[in-house]
């Protein structure tokens, strides 16, 4: 088995950590460590604890440790592409956190603690594509949210609370076995299908039924006779081929060739 490697993934020094971290345009510090087979939340993080961005996703992280709550001055946080199944309640304590990207992890609705709505100054919040049956109506008191993700779960209902929002502008529940998507609106058959079909003599119809199937016939004959009409082809008679002007031109230089 290769050094460094194992059940708990690769592991990640201080000083692989020290060089993954980036100074973005904004001043922030953003700890890159995205798609690095991290298996186990690394403890050397710790002594980066000052910085404002995490970057763990796509990963092959199961927990988040109880030690995220040292970050104090975490503003974005991305999870996503993992295996976590749970949160700590310390996520709680992050109260600078405005962005936490959770999706396509295996988060279920047991994994969601109360603590999650203590982020009273989240603004995206990223559940998508998890094991969610439902979610919990305290995320209503999620005010700042703007963005919410979550799409592709389980969920049959979405709390009051949480479409009340009051300053959510994108929330995506695509799906999901909601009821109001249950039934999609079915198309509008044009056509008059033919259910039933009764042969019966011309003899044994009364004149008024008889009246109405020759209509009916005549107007099918009408249709049969119908020739198609003019192409639809658009044609631009204004319009001329390169040469079709060359060659009238030719034309009357020969006539001017023959008579100086």
């Amino acid at each position: 088995m290769p050094k460094g490697k194992g059940p708990q993934g690769k592991r990640i020094t201080l000083k692989v950590a020290k060089n993954s971290v980036r100074v973005l345009f904004n001043g922030r510090r953003r700890l890159e460590l995205s798609k690095m087979g991290i298996a186990v939340f690394p403890k050397c993080l710790l002594e980066l604890a000052d910085v404002e961005e995490i970057d763990l996703s796509r990963n092959m992280l199961r927990k988040i440790p109880n030690i995220i709550e040292k970050f104090q001055n975490l503003m974005w946080l991305d999870l996503h592409s993992n295996q976590i199944d749970e949160l700590p309640a310390a996520i709680g304590t992050l109260r600078n956190l405005t962005y936490l990207n959770l999706c396509n992890n295996k988060l279920t609705t047991k994994g969601l603690p109360e603590e999650l709505t203590l982020l009273r100054n989240l603004r995206t919040l990223n559940l998508g594509l998890n094991c969610l049956e439902s979610i919990p109506t305290t995320l209503g008191s999620l005010k700042e949210l703007i963005e919410l993700g979550l799409f592709d779960n389980s969920l049959t209902i979405i709390p009051k609370s949480v479409k009340k929002l009051p300053k959510i502008e994108r929330m995506n529940v695509k799906r999901n076995p909601l009821p109001e998507f249950a039934k999609e609106d079915e198309p509008i058959d044009t056509i008059k299908r033919i259910e039933s079909l009764y042969l019966v003599e011309k003899k044994d119809l009364c004149n008024s039924c008889l009246q109405t199937c020759q209509g009916e016939r005549d107007e099918l004959h009408k249709l049969e006779d119908m020739k198609p009409g003019p192409s639809d082809k658009p044609s631009f008679p204004s319009l001329t081929t390169p040469n079709s002007t060359a060659m009238d031109n030719q034309e009357e230089w020969r006539i001017k060739d023959d008579n100086p």
